[in-house]
């Protein structure tokens, strides 16, 4: 199989074009075009994790966090990241990350943890906003089914759990070919009255320059009228963090003695305990104190992140416990999404998770 092929089902899951602006997630070394052997997944790229590939025949790494997140000027081995980047490219090993854009997503970093704490009605604590676009426009009712599906296959229709929707009326339009046209129907000179279907769809704006590609490309008109409008709506599917409910009520210290013992975290650092119990539980993995205001505001009775500064743990404000379990214990579990979704897509490639722990934090 190609780089390439496992790349796009990649991005499918989890857009390049979710990811934040500081990011550097996708393809960070290698040839797309090379066929693959075999890939590691871990967390993050250290020199003992390039070792173990080579050890295992393994010439892709598929890692959460980037090597790679500002530029590199010379590559001459004075740091991990140059070292490890050199010993890639000399061994043929392509290194890809999966990162904000894998926490950007409903069904990405956070729903595995939430998952397993048992967590009920989960939804997008912060959901984005204007990152979709809608696409109108006009083609002969006997072209409809074409064009309708050319625009659905290059990805446009999906309304959170729905795809394929779109709004289809039935009109009349006008138009009168120029001397230099080759019409589709009508004469030239001739004012020409055609029954049309006004085609409504939605669409992610990373998309757009696919859709419009496809559209034309089915299209039997020479010139293709459409309209995209930007649209303010949130995306339910799209943001960070995530908010659920437990099934039952729990007692605050036997939560957070079920939350260390699931992530193995060495310790748990935790604001003033409100002597109520647990029932609505925020997440976000990683560095998280960017959205304690969220994490309030969604009524939740605790907040999970990781990387709480000191002065941050006051703005709990006794509204609701926030509980740091650490970076890499709250986004860890990404290894075991990434191979189960790696492994379903793909069932006879050769993949496994790194039995390095990466953590760089050790506790006494």
């Amino acid at each position: 199989m190609k780089l390439q092929k496992l790349i796009n089902q990649l991005e499918i899951f989890a857009p390049i074009a979710y990811q934040e602006s500081y990011d550097n997630a996708g393809l960070i070394v290698g040839d797309a075009t090379n066929e693959l052997t075999k890939a590691l997944i871990c967390f993050d790229v250290t020199e003992e994790v390039i070792e173990e590939a080579k050890s295992i025949g393994a010439n892709l790494i598929i890692s959460h966090h980037p090597i790679i997140f500002s530029g590199l000027k010379k590559l001459n081995g004075k740091n991990y990241i140059e070292r490890i980047v050199i010993s890639a490219i000399k061994n043929d090993i392509a290194l890809y990350a999966m990162h904000t854009n894998l926490d950007n997503i409903i069904n990405g970093t956070n729903k595995i943890l939430s998952d397993k704490l048992g967590l009920k009605n989960q939804q997008i604590l912060a959901p984005t906003k204007e990152r979709f676009r809608k696409l109108v426009t006009f083609c002969p009712s006997a072209h409809i089914d074409t064009i309708r599906k050319a625009i659905f296959d290059a990805g446009a229709g999906h309304i959170g759990n729905y795809d394929q929707c779109s709004f289809n009326i039935l009109g009349q339009g006008s138009f009168r070919a120029g001397e230099n046209t080759k019409a589709f129907v009508g004469k030239k000179g001739e004012l020409h009255f055609e029954d049309e279907i006004r085609f409504e769809t939605i669409f992610p704006d990373y998309l757009e320059s696919k859709i419009i590609n496809a559209l034309v490309k089915a299209h039997p008109y020479e010139e293709v009228a459409y309209d995209i409008y930007k649209l303010d709506n949130q995306s339910m599917q799209i943001g960070a963090g995530i908010v659920g409910e437990l099934d039952n009520k729990e007692d605050e210290l036997t939560f957070l003695k079920r939350l260390k013992e699931i992530t193995q975290a060495a310790c748990i650092r935790y604001t003033r305990l409100r002597n109520k119990p647990i029932k609505r539980v925020a997440i976000c993995g990683g560095s998280g104190a960017f959205l304690i205001n969220k994490a309030k505001a969604s009524g939740a009775d605790i907040y999970i992140t990781g990387d709480v500064k000191y002065h941050e743990y006051f703005d709990a404000e006794q509204q609701l416990i926030i509980a740091d379990i650490g970076h890499y214990e709250s986004e860890q579990f990404t290894k075991e999404l990434l191979i189960s979704y790696i492994k379903e897509k793909f069932p006879t490639f050769a993949v496994q998770i790194s039995d390095m722990n990466t953590n760089p934090i050790n506790y006494l």
